[in-house]
């Protein structure tokens, strides 16, 4: 769930200047709206539409570009999708998810055949009792699970130089804008998947930016909603603090529709008791094209140096929002937010030991964090190929949650909340927007990842607080994600101006799988 920085210069060993992408995939850029429409029609049904995704997977992810997205494929999403058509043909419609195909990220735990392993050779086999409390309300809403998403191992909680996408049980995730570039992490799966049309829609999970920095760098929409909006219980932990699921998708208003299918309280998880009068069962409503009219919103003013294209894409953004009727005002979030230095660091450390040792209690054969090291050490050939696992081993190192070093860190890094909620007070805010992330840089193995100098994901992280990033332009060929952040429970209004900014600037552009942009 947390995002490490892009990745240094270099390419991956083995990429071909000729990479041959099959023409004509049918569900190229399909909606929610758009396959419920044709299955209503009896154009479509359930089973065809995940026949094609399921091909299309084969035919990109598994060859030719060879993306690496999906770790697994569910051996029952055919049986589920002819379930879900006997149940259409017969007057039952269980909402606008039904016999909807999508992926989710396999730090999540599904209580069929596939397998939850956060990517790692530690949990290869483990198979969960039973469903997370959101992919429970997944299939009660009608959903098509296809399978699960690569990541980065232990969702980038293993090294200071870990590889974003890499895995050691699912390999290197390409970007499939440019495939030497990075993803982004850690859902990088989700990302890569959604940008290359291998399902409707997907999951992926957030500690700090592994939402919506690989939806930034693949061009698409992800929404990390606030911490409690969705349960966290069946999601292998970093942080009770910060974790959260949330949607990723190609639209605004698909990210909207999955948002409210998977609200809701879930006793095992305390935190949801909070959005108790705060959630709706149908975010689509907010799904506004005047929604940035009469809106106020704040832009980040350190981000307007840098990269040029980048520089001019936010500039053009944010010119967009005034033609739509926005009033827009500088402001200074990231500037009191670094003020806060490593105190997340600490904070996310205890958390991870406490919240994972709780997971695998329950997990046959590697029962505690020191497990998965002794069998990281054991494996190191296999497990340990590029990067070690020295966050692994400094978070063994924490104590317990009466630490007074984490208690003074999770007062100090919680402090963003008060942060993003005076400037939205300040300058009568509806939301402070930034950019995402510059674009996707290098993949490499050897040394690890790095920035690229624009990065808007820490204050909303550390606040618990909503955040949505939209697709705002391509820098030679790569794309770059506009941010939308406000305070607890505003996702309506987020989703209003990030839907009003979609349709008025309209920036998505389907990947091509280029090999490289290094001259021939």
């Amino acid at each position: 769930m947390l995002r490490r920085d892009f990745l240094r210069n270099g390419s991956i060993i083995g990429v071909s200047m000729i990479v041959k992408v099959p023409k004509g995939f049918v569900l190229k850029e399909a909606t929610i709206d758009e396959l419920q429409a044709r299955m209503a029609s009896g154009e479509y049904t359930s089973r065809w539409i995940t026949e094609q995704y399921l091909r299309w997977i084969k035919e990109i992810d598994k060859q030719g570009p060879t993306l690496r997205a999906i770790i697994e494929l569910n051996p029952d999403a055919l049986p589920t999708a002819e379930q879900l058509d006997k149940e259409r043909k017969a007057g039952r419609i269980r909402g606008p998810l039904h016999g909807i195909p999508m992926l989710v990220k396999d730090n999540i735990d599904t209580g069929d055949k596939m397998m939850t392993t956060a990517g790692s050779l530690a949990l290869e086999g483990h198979k969960a009792a039973e469903d997370a409390f959101i992919i429970k309300k997944l299939r009660e809403a009608g959903v098509v699970l296809l399978g699960k998403t690569n990541l980065s191992e232990w969702a980038n909680f293993r090294s200071g130089r870990s590889t974003s996408g890499w895995s050691s049980r699912g390999g290197q995730t390409k970007n499939p804008y440019v495939l030497d570039r990075n993803p982004s992490g850690s859902s990088a799966g989700s990302g890569a998947a959604v940008a290359a049309n291998l399902c409707a829609i997907a999951i992926g999970t957030e500690t700090d930016g592994s939402i919506v920095s690989p939806a930034s760098v693949n061009g698409i929409v992800g929404f990390k909603p606030t911490v409690g909006l969705w349960s966290r219980s069946g999601i292998i932990p970093i942080s009770a603090t910060q974790d959260t699921a949330g949607p990723m998708a190609r639209t605004v208003k698909d990210a909207a529709i999955l948002l409210g299918a998977l609200a809701g309280v879930d006793e095992k998880d305390p935190v949801t008791k909070g959005s108790v009068g705060h959630t709706s069962t149908d975010y689509s409503v907010y799904c506004l094209k005047d929604g940035l009219k009469g809106a106020k919103v704040g832009v980040e003013k350190s981000q307007l140096n840098g990269h040029e294209g980048v520089v001019a894409l936010y500039r053009q953004a944010m010119e967009t929002m005034k033609q739509q009727g926005a009033e827009i005002v500088e402001v200074d979030l990231m500037g009191p937010i670094r003020e806060l230095g490593s105190a997340e660091f600490t904070v996310l450390q205890y958390e991870f030991k406490d919240g994972l040792n709780k997971y695998l209690a329950g997990v046959e054969g590697m029962r505690s964090l020191a497990d998965v090291i002794a069998f990281n050490t054991q494996h190191e050939a296999r497990a340990m190929p590029y990067f070690k696992q020295e966050t692994l081993e400094s978070s063994q190192a924490k104590e317990g949650l009466d630490s007074k070093e984490y208690l003074d860190a999770l007062e100090k890094s919680t402090r963003a909340r008060k942060i993003i909620d005076d400037l939205l007070l300040k300058y009568q805010l509806d939301a402070i927007a930034g950019v995402t992330n510059g674009p996707a840089c290098c993949t490499d193995l050897v040394l690890g990842n790095y920035g690229s100098g624009f990065s808007f994901s820490s204050p909303a992280a550390k606040a618990g607080y909503p955040h949505i990033t939209v697709p705002m332009g391509m820098v030679q060929g790569l794309p770059v994600g506009l941010s939308f952040v406000s305070g607890a429970y505003k996702e309506g209004r987020l989703l209003s101006l990030a839907y009003s900014y979609e349709q008025a600037s309209r920036k998505r552009v389907t990947p091509e799988f280029k090999p490289t942009l290094l001259p021939a």
